[in-house]
């Protein structure tokens, strides 16, 4: 994924829309090598050095989504959110005034990256990071990138030279996909009545909220459809899924009423449902 980042970077930096713009860019090969004392290329390079890999903890999100499907939610852990810190360099090779050749280098670099505070969908084509949602931020020449720079270049072996400091942030899911679980059903509200004399505690009331799903005979979600606790005159329409919830109710027997175009049906339930297998689903009959 990482290795994905990498090549993304590259094609913005390789983007043929740039060439008349920035002909010394275009020129330049792009590559990730460490700028050690050693790293001399052979041609004009753009070097992205990634040196640091950390999660944003700003962009923690402790928030988990949930998924139906058929009558069970699957629960996904939020995504760690990974900010990827690369050092850019210039390194241009023959010709005069090497040092203005590189600050050129380094602006056509700065105005390419910032002009994109996300990384755009089409340079994700084909790769892990593609449909990521939400899109990748992408930071360019932050003011707290590199720290203490000289000793940064020193620990690289290389003399301090000019750069500029991209931060991209990517999201890593889950590694296994979690277990479905069925929806729950009932939902209990206890309230306890106080005496008005004495404030003392009198009874204890419980209400239920009851959920359920409606289906056609092919098992299929119907969505729109009015279902109706007909003793209580309280009703609810099914959603995208064809879930439904109706609360507050008293425990006792009920009549459920589903209504679809010309199709009506009526189920007798229990509140609280007597045992683990029961629930408040009703498929439809033609």
């Amino acid at each position: 994924m990482i290795r994905d980042l990498s090549q993304v970077l590259r094609r913005i930096l390789e983007d043929s829309r740039l060439s008349s713009r920035f002909p010394e860019l275009a020129e330049a090969q792009v590559s990730f090598e460490r700028p050690s004392e050693t790293f001399s290329p052979g041609q004009t390079t753009v070097n992205l050095f990634l040196y640091d890999i950390r999660e944003h903890l700003e962009l923690r999100n402790n928030e988990p989504t949930i998924e139906r499907r058929n009558g069970e939610v699957v629960i996904h852990n939020p995504p760690k959110r990974i900010a990827c810190s690369y050092l850019v360099t210039a390194w241009p090779v023959g010709g005069e005034e090497l040092p203005l050749q590189e600050h050129r280098l380094l602006s056509q670099v700065l105005q390419v990256f910032s002009a994109y505070p996300t990384i755009p969908e089409d340079f994700l084509a084909n790769t892990q990071l593609a449909g990521q949602e939400p899109p990748l931020p992408m930071v360019t020449a932050q003011v707290d990138g590199v720290q203490g720079a000289a000793e940064f270049w020193t620990a690289l072996g290389n003399q301090l030279r000019p750069s500029i400091t991209i931060t991209a942030t990517l999201a890593i899911k889950e590694l296994f996909e979690p277990d479905p679980t069925p929806i729950v059903i009932t939902q209990d509200f206890q309230i306890l009545l106080l005496s008005s004399e004495q404030l003392m505690p009198a009874t204890e009331q419980r209400f239920f909220r009851i959920g359920g799903r409606v289906t056609d005979a092919n098992s299929q979600p119907v969505v729109g459809a009015t279902v109706i606790l007909v003793e209580r005159n309280l009703t609810a329409a099914t959603d995208g899924d064809g879930q439904y919830s109706i609360g507050v109710i008293f425990a006792g027997s009920y009549t459920l009423r589903v209504q679809f175009g010309d199709l009506v049906q009526e189920v007798n339930i229990d509140i609280p449902v007597e045992n683990e297998d029961s629930n408040y689903n009703v498929q439809l009959q033609q």
